[in-house]
């Protein structure tokens, strides 16, 4: 279950997000103009009205009274307001209904010039930043006239100024208004302010002029434009080097401040004095170090002298102290050297006795190894196969030298070798026994 604020906030943000930013038609009604500055009315037809609103911020741009009666064609935005529960229209822009056709023809004109280039950034020129003259290009009997002078003489009287006037409005505007910005941007200006005050969109009609368009681009130094109010936008505005909001705000754009200027001048003077104050309030501490550390030559010299003697009585000391030391250690050296030097007569005994400790052993050890040395003789004197032989064993030996130890071995008509005690002989295998019927 849903509560009424909680419907009230989608219904607005269902309907304030489905409808964009358009325009809507209608006739003027329950018009009123609130002691905070917004101003509420009606659009009707025949068959409807819608509650609109026009807040204050747009109201104080309009330039002209709203009336109940007013044809007029309104740009907005579909809202909700939650707490009364309310459909409205917040009103962004208001014009008088019967412009539809001409407000065609600007947006035809500006997208084919600016399909040519015409209002590219490339192509503005920077502003000089301190102009000596500037050309005025607008009607003598136009209030914007006097803002601009006013604004230049207060802000910068030193600045001069040279008017080209022209009609702003009206049959063949158009026309002049360019020839009389040929004629300010050939003559010797630094830029040029084009400006009129606020109008309808007729009043402003010869501003959306190409002719006046392609002089602005083709002028030799930068064009302002200050046509009408903040919200006005003439093809003037998108051809100029830059456009201002009104024509006090495109006199300001024109020239600095003066008196800021000044103010500026004054405050950098002022850190240059603190700068320079303390650059030299550094340099005398560094002045006074220096001097600090710098001396007479003489006293230079005295002093090193001292410092030289200082020096001399420390070598010698120092010498000193080290001679002592090698003569102490060469003492030492000379007591151990005596004590390790050999004595030939108190070594006789011991060598003595040492040369029968010697005799004594390699005596024994002599009649050792003659011992080992029968014992082993014995043991091979029976392992010697000639000591088998002597009693009374033959060793055989086949065609290739090996012995014969298995009968089964041999083969009739074979030759073998028989070795004897003494001598030998070479015999002939004629039958050869089994080891089962030898025995």
């Amino acid at each position: 279950m849903l509560s009424v604020s909680d419907l009230n906030r989608q219904v607005r943000d269902c309907l304030e997000s489905s409808f964009p930013l358009f325009w809507v038609a209608g006739e003027v009604s329950n018009l009123t103009y609130a002691a905070s500055g917004h101003v509420y009315f009606s659009l009707k037809d025949a068959q409807a009205q819608v509650r609109c609103v026009l807040w204050r911020n747009r109201a104080q741009l309009l330039g002209w009274r709203l009336e109940n009666g007013q044809q007029l064609e309104t740009r907005a935005l579909v809202s909700f307001y939650e707490p009364r529960g309310e459909f409205q229209l917040n009103v962004e822009a208001v014009r008088r209904a019967g412009q539809g056709d001409l407000f065609e023809r600007f947006l035809q004109l500006k997208a084919r010039l600016e399909a040519e280039g015409l209002f590219a950034p490339e192509k503005k020129r920077p502003l000089p930043a301190f102009p000596r003259r500037i050309g005025i290009v607008t009607s003598l009997q136009a209030a914007a006239l006097q803002d601009v002078l006013s604004t230049l003489a207060r802000r910068a009287p030193h600045v001069a100024l040279r008017l080209y006037p022209t009609p702003v409005q009206g049959e063949g505007a158009a026309p002049r208004i360019a020839a009389a910005l040929v004629e300010a941007a050939a003559g010797g200006n630094d830029l040029v302010i084009l400006c009129r005050g606020g109008g309808s969109i007729e009043d402003l009609w010869a501003f959306n002029d190409e002719v006046v368009a392609r002089a602005i681009v083709a002028a030799a130094v930068p064009v302002i434009s200050g046509i009408g109010h903040e919200t006005d936008f003439t093809i003037a505005d998108f051809a100029a080097d830059r456009r201002a909001p009104t024509p006090t705000a495109a006199a300001e754009l024109a020239a600095p401040d003066r008196d800021a200027l000044g103010e500026r001048l004054a405050a950098l003077e002022r850190q240059l004095q603190r700068r320079t104050t303390r650059q030299l309030a550094e340099l005398g501490q560094r002045l006074d170090w220096l001097a600090g550390r710098l001396a007479h030559p003489a006293a230079t010299l005295a002093s090193r002298n001292e410092a030289l003697a200082r020096l001399g009585q420390r070598l010698s000391r120092g010498l000193g102290q080290k001679q002592q030391r090698a003569g102490l250690l060469c003492q030492g050296l000379a007591i151990r050297l005596a004590g390790a030097r050999p004595r030939p007569g108190d070594r006789g005994e011991s060598l003595a006795g040492l040369g029968f400790r010697l005799a004594h052993g390699v005596a024994r050890q002599i009649s050792d190894s003659a011992g080992k040395l029968n014992t082993l003789t014995a043991g091979l004197s029976q392992l010697n196969p000639h000591a088998v032989l002597a009693r009374g064993y033959t060793l055989a030996l086949d065609a290739n030298g090996r012995a014969v130890r298995d009968a089964a071995a041999l083969r009739s008509g074979e030759s073998l070798h028989l070795t004897f005690a003494r001598g030998g002989a070479e015999v002939t295998v004629e039958q050869v026994v089994a080891p089962d019927e030898a025995i």
